[in-house]
């Protein structure tokens, strides 16, 4: 499959954006904090998805502190503005941090956060690299909107949440490995399209089925629905619990076979 989504390397993007090609001054970019770590007596290391340079890591200096001055803007998930030095290491530092969407409604609510840390974690694994991605960061930015602000199925686990399938899928999209859900990539049958083949990366014919994932037809429709519609859209595709369990295991066996791993996160959901 190819990996044609990206936006380039962090020095080779449009002029007017930020980008993390400097280490002589300071850097101003929005980012989502995936995780954080204690580390030492008062600091953090975060784990961040930043809008000028990808997947970084920071210090945050003195932020567990009572009387820290960055105080609870730096928690998993929020969306924040950060102002970046770049010393010798490879972590940055954070010198100012201001937010941009707190997300506290997600951390305080335990089905929205285990949704949501599926999501993270998704994100987390595919985006290795300090690579700049718009739309990377654009999909995580209204995936965590979505999920404060809109509503989830109910009677669900979290893993079979709409919206968490459908940022999944759109993950997998822009890291290269979409998978192919239009005919049969073997042989480019439209008809009779049976199951999903993780190793080929997408569906297979009757005729040319030899394993891999067994589909129904609502479960095709369902995957398309949810790879194709915006995020926000997500909850209301009325899309049955099959459909939706058959989107799940084609998106583990992508992560499977593709990236060879598999979310912890899932394994509880």
């Amino acid at each position: 499959m190819s990996r044609g989504m990206g936006e380039g390397r962090c020095g080779e993007v449009a002029a007017g954006h930020p980008t993390l090609d400097t280490l002589a001054r300071p850097l101003t970019t929005e980012a989502v904090v995936l995780r954080s770590f204690p580390f030492g007596e008062a600091d953090r290391v975060l784990h961040l998805y930043s809008e000028a340079g990808g997947r970084i890591g920071a210090i945050a200096k003195g932020v567990r502190r009572t009387k820290s001055r960055f105080g609870g803007r730096l928690e998993p998930l929020s969306h924040v503005e950060l102002v970046l030095h770049r010393g010798r290491g490879e972590l940055y530092t954070v010198t100012g941090a201001s937010l941009v969407h707190s997300h506290d409604r997600i951390r305080s609510d335990g089905p929205r956060l285990r949704v949501g840390l599926i999501g993270i974690e998704a994100m987390t694994r595919l985006f290795v690299e300090e690579e700049r991605s718009e739309r990377a960061f654009l999909a995580i930015t209204r995936f965590l909107d979505a999920l404060d602000e809109g509503p989830l199925r109910p009677g669900l686990r979290p893993g079979l949440e709409p919206l968490g399938l459908a940022f999944q899928l759109k993950l997998l999209w822009l890291s290269g490995f979409m998978p192919h859900l239009d005919g049969c990539v073997a042989c480019g049958a439209k008809a009779r399209l049976v199951a999903f083949d993780p190793a080929a990366g997408g569906v297979v014919c009757v005729g040319c089925e030899t394993g891999g994932i067994a589909l129904s037809s609502d479960g095709l429709a369902g995957l398309s629905a949810l790879l194709r519609s915006p995020l926000a859209d997500a909850p209301s595709l009325g899309l049955t619990q099959g459909a939706l369990r058959e989107a799940l295991a084609v998106v583990t066996g992508s992560y499977e076979h593709h990236a060879g791993f598999r979310l912890r996160t899932l394994r509880s959901s």
